[in-house]
């Protein structure tokens, strides 16, 4: 992303597979805004791939705040100043709200999915973080053996945005005050957004954000998977390159298999 001007943003993206799902946002965001209890980006124009670049692209409304991803050794929980509480609950009025929205001929997400289906590979990064002492094995392959063992989603598919961690949460005045990047925007499952409530949220906030999301039990226990899965996934990828990404990723892992311990 590039900020033009005072007022501007321009998305490109980098990744082929990014670049297929650039025309769901483009086509679908601008309808869901309106009803949406929480700032997100306004799309302003679009521009087709050409010679100085080979994928779509978007320029969208630029947006005031700070993420709430923690810089490095920073306590990700306490974010930049932010009212965790505050934003638990608006994070959970703006996925219940999304979740409620009318859904004819939009898209599957990518993680609307079950999460069992990334059993083999959720498996295998336990293992090799556990190698090294980055996780408790048998701690989180008990939370995550409960996830997958919830009562799977039965309703129709229903949006989501499929990727709430901190760097996607804008905050202004110490308030959660936007909701970005809708890359994973589809239908679903809706137990990936509950990703806020182990990626960014300690005990402490996640019950105020339960409730204003409104799910029942077994999404909720779905939901905590996904949080590790994607935790443990940030760690694997991101530990050695991008140390904010990582740190969340350590959050979410601490605190799903602490949420199971105390369950």
């Amino acid at each position: 992303m590039y900020r033009l001007g005072a007022d501007l943003v321009v998305r490109l993206p980098r990744m082929a597979a990014s670049a297929a799902r650039i025309g769901i946002e483009q086509k679908w965001l601008p309808r869901l805004a309106p009803y949406l209890p929480v700032a997100v980006p306004e799309l302003v124009a679009t521009a087709a791939p050409a010679d100085g670049f080979p994928y779509p692209w978007s320029v969208y409304r630029w947006l005031d705040g700070a993420d709430l991803a923690a810089g490095p050794g920073a306590d990700l929980a306490a974010g930049p100043g932010a009212d965790l509480a505050d934003a638990a609950v608006r994070l959970g009025r703006f996925v219940a709200v999304l979740r409620r929205l009318g859904t004819a001929g939009a898209p599957p997400s990518s993680r609307g999915g079950p999460v069992g289906a990334h059993d083999a590979q959720v498996r295998a990064r336990i293992a090799a973080l556990a190698a090294d002492g980055t996780v408790d094995a048998g701690a989180a392959t008990a939370t995550w053996r409960t996830a997958c063992a919830a009562a799977p989603w039965t309703g129709a598919p229903v949006w989501l945005h499929g990727d709430l961690h901190p760097a996607n949460l804008l905050a202004r005045g110490g308030r959660l005050a936007a909701v970005i990047d809708f890359g994973v925007l589809g239908t679903g499952d809706p137990a990936c957004d509950m990703l806020p409530a182990w990626t960014l949220l300690t005990a402490a906030s996640r019950e105020l954000f339960r409730a204003a999301a409104d799910v029942d039990d077994a999404t909720w226990l779905r939901g905590r998977g996904w949080g590790l899965h994607l935790g443990l996934g940030a760690v694997h990828v991101y530990r050695r390159t991008n140390p904010v990404l990582a740190a969340t990723g350590r959050h979410a892992i601490v605190e799903a298999v602490a949420d199971h311990a105390g369950a």
